[in-house]
């Protein structure tokens, strides 16, 4: 099991990196959403692999409310943007 925790982390990381990469180079701001919405889901993720990893439940509201969050700023910041065509 220790393994596979390894690789998910070294993989998540991975995946953060390059999604960090997205929203900083990211020519319009629906590429920024999009980006700050999967680094919401990595952690989601990671958070699911530690709570897989050490048999500890108490993280799981945590990742509920990543969930809750990340789903209303990216509701929010789609409903109200500025058009980047102007």
């Amino acid at each position: 099991m220790t393994v596979v925790a390894i690789v998910a982390a070294v993989l998540l990381s991975a995946a953060a990196i390059l999604t960090s990469y997205r929203i900083l180079a990211g020519p319009s701001t629906l590429d920024r959403v999009v980006g700050i919405d999967s680094l919401m889901a990595i952690a989601m993720a990671g958070l699911a692999v530690w709570a897989a990893y050490s048999g500890d439940t108490a993280v799981v509201p945590a990742i509920v409310a990543l969930a809750l969050v990340g789903f209303l700023g990216s509701a929010a910041v789609t409903r109200f943007r500025v058009r980047d065509d102007r």
